[in-house]
């Protein structure tokens, strides 16, 4: 059985309590998370050594012995997207196949410096959002899109890379510019690629599931009313990833994607004004 390491800034979160289970079940026993090491304890949860415990994970001492023993190493942080830097800096020395959880990186400066660093030293590494792996998606023709309407949960950040990241995924990423189209209470962002094909994606509150509506070139109309079974799906890919080497996701792709996550948090300060993307 192949062992993974979880690097993360606090363990007591939702990724850190769930993935465990399901990457031994889906992956049938053939890789299982093994050591965990968190840089402090969560403020308002579980102690990383109750963490540990809880799970039945060994809690590495320091993030050198837990990535040498590891055969793939997931730096988590979810929430706190600013600290991937500092905790991926090892991690994207070993040469060890890597995923690090969404959102990435707060700017495209910084994800690119983070591909740098794992291609100048072999390190294989993509991350995603979950949600470009829903099962609707899946079989979705990509050919001729000429606009997508999409919706769903959460708050600007950090949940904003859930519903660009699937629109990137089905449109590109030869992205032009972006507009904030919504209000405080209803965060919405209006992309434009370079060709005038469009984008518009709205959070509706905790309510509200994702869901797509995507508009052809023809008369064609595809209408997904709720993304399913996303993380199912997630995990199958980072665990072919870990094992064969396959399923990354391309390191431009996901550096578009986080020039939209940067550029949207001026969009938002100026709305109904176009912001230019690099």
């Amino acid at each position: 059985m192949k062992k993974i390491g979880f690097i993360d800034y606090y363990l007591d979160e939702w990724h850190a309590n769930h993935y465990p289970k399901m990457i031994k079940e889906l992956s049938g026993g053939a890789a299982e998370v093994s050591y965990a090491w968190a840089e402090k304890d969560a403020e308002n949860g579980m102690s990383n050594a109750r963490w540990a415990q809880e799970n039945d994970i060994v809690l590495a001492g320091t993030q050198d012995e837990l990535i040498e023993k590891s055969d793939y190493l997931v730096v988590l942080s979810p929430d706190n997207p600013e600290m991937h830097e500092e905790l991926c800096r090892k991690a994207l020395k070993s040469g060890k196949r890597t995923f690090v959880d969404k959102t990435f990186a707060p700017s495209k400066e910084m994800a690119a410096r983070l591909f740098e660093l794992a291609d100048k030293n072999n390190t294989p590494m993509y991350s995603c959002s979950a949600l470009r792996f829903c099962k609707e998606l899946a079989g979705v023709d990509k050919n001729g899109v000429d606009f997508i309407s999409s919706r769903g949960p959460g708050s600007f950040e950090p949940y904003l890379i859930h519903q660009v990241e699937p629109i990137i995924s089905v449109m590109g990423f030869d992205l032009k510019r972006i507009m904030f189209v919504g209000t405080n209470k209803i965060p919405g962002l209006l992309m434009e690629y370079r060709d005038g094909r469009k984008a518009v994606l709205n959070m509706f509150g905790w309510d509200c599931p994702f869901s797509l509506a995507l508009g052809y070139n023809s008369d064609k109309t595809v209408v997904i009313n709720e993304c399913t079974d996303y993380f199912e799906s997630f995990l199958k890919n980072m665990i072919r990833f870990f094992l064969t080497g396959e399923g990354r996701i391309e390191a431009a792709e996901t550096i578009a994607i986080m020039d939209v996550i940067e550029k949207s948090r001026i969009a938002a300060q100026k709305p109904l004004t176009w912001v230019e993307l690099c």
